[in-house]
């Protein structure tokens, strides 16, 4: 098989072997073989800048070899045992994210993606409160299996047509584009009268938790103004509602923090995280506090959520975050990619509304007219692809040109991207 026919081949195969909801970016899309650092290879030998980190899950880099390093120690002594086996290394992760979570949430529960971490912080919420309805916000993310999906609030991710009917979804907090129609801060806090609204429609007494995403991440990179977060968790007591934090695309100082939550001194009674906590293993976890977890008796075990080797692989991304101080390049590079981008976008026709915390940024693709221009879009992510650069979108439109590379990008590196991007 000659290289030049390899993509196409293989688009063939998966035409043929995988099941067609599975998609991918670009008309011509490369083959990615190989990745090092903040870049990936394809096939040709061609390199590209990881401007999406796989969904924001490689932050620690590519190939990272202190991470790969206790990977294969823990590969050679022991690859895999399930939660019926007393073994170290989960119980060392769990003491080391007990040590970096908001206030006292310190009980975890590991399993294997956000979806599943989701399902678990749902299912807890429901048994320590004896209550099985759910408020989530619209524009949201939460997962593809049913109780997550129920809780989405994106049209694009909610497949099933027959969703649970016990989850209400109240309004996203965007101030650039108030799915309301009102302008912050004369608005005081619309969104959130909104959210008590829904709350005393289904009834409290009906209502677990609120699930919800700090920064709204396939959403759009929807940060909510300050304050927003108080007047929720102030809501949320006065109606004894649990608040479930999905972190899943934010923890592990993506916006220069461990936890999004921590920018607005947030304290959830549940968190789950995923993606940059395994930077490549399948690992994802809830914690909690002492008094919520004790309502989960019954077995909950997941087979692979406690896997040696992954949990291995998280302990080593934690030393790495902290001895590379992540959180603080994160907001270094991040500040000077927003203010670079915001700067285009002020001599740029087409872009606009450049937002985001950290290395988590967002810039709205619009037409002629400020309307959403998700074909526009496509090609500038087309054309950033062919110079060596490979972003993402997201946003309800599909128009939302996203920025989320490795935290160990260099300043010299987003200067370059800064480049690319000027030429769109």
């Amino acid at each position: 098989m000659s290289v030049e026919s390899q993509a196409q081949t293989l688009l063939k195969l998966k035409d043929k072997y995988l099941v067609p909801c599975v998609c991918h970016f670009y008309k011509d899309p490369p083959v990615i073989a190989r990745g090092e650092g903040v870049y990936l290879f394809d096939t040709k030998g061609k390199r590209y800048l990881d401007c999406y980190s796989g969904v924001t899950v490689m932050s620690a880099g590519h190939g990272n070899p202190r991470i790969l390093r206790a990977v294969i120690d823990q590969l050679r002594r022991l690859q895999h045992t399930t939660t019926i086996y007393l073994t170290e290394p989960v119980l060392r992760l769990a003491e080391s994210l007990a040590a970096i979570a908001p206030g006292n949430l310190g009980k975890s529960f590991f399993c294997a993606s956000g979806s599943e971490a989701n399902e678990a912080a749902m299912l807890l919420a429901t048994l320590y409160t004896g209550r099985h309805g759910f408020i989530a916000l619209s524009a949201s993310l939460h997962g593809r299996t049913k109780w997550a999906m129920s809780a989405t609030g994106l049209d694009l991710w909610r497949t099933d047509a027959r969703l649970l009917n016990n989850v209400y979804h109240a309004p996203h907090p965007y101030c650039m584009e108030c799915p309301i129609g009102e302008t912050f801060p004369g608005c005081a806090y619309a969104c959130a009268a909104k959210l008590e609204r829904h709350i005393q429609d289904a009834g409290p007494e009906n209502i677990a938790a609120l699930i919800a995403e700090p920064i709204q991440g396939n959403g759009g990179i929807i940060v909510p103004p300050d304050g927003y977060w108080h007047q929720v968790r102030n809501l949320c007591d006065r109606y004894n509602i649990l608040l479930i934090l999905d972190e899943v695309q934010t923890a592990m100082n993506r916006t220069g923090r461990w936890f999004a939550s921590e920018h607005w001194g947030l304290v959830p009674d549940i968190v789950t995280m995923a993606k940059a906590l395994g930077n490549g293993l399948p690992i994802a976890a809830m914690i909690t506090t002492d008094d919520i977890a004790a309502a989960y008796t019954r077995p909950g075990a997941s087979t692979f959520g406690a896997n040696p080797v992954a949990c291995s692989g998280a302990l080593a991304v934690l030393d790495f975050h902290s001895s590379e101080r992540l959180g603080e390049r994160s907001e270094a590079r991040g500040a000077q990619l927003l203010q670079g981008l915001q700067s285009i976008a002020a001599d740029h026709p087409h872009l606009a509304k450049v937002r985001g915390k950290g290395l988590m940024i967002g810039v709205s693709v619009i037409d002629a007219g400020a309307n959403p221009d998700a074909a526009r879009c496509d090609a500038y992510l087309e054309r950033l692809k062919d110079a060596g650069f490979l972003a993402g979108k997201t946003g309800q439109h599909r128009n939302t040109l996203t920025f989320m590379p490795p935290l160990t990008i260099s300043e010299t590196e987003i200067a370059t991207l800064l480049d690319s991007v000027a030429e769109l």
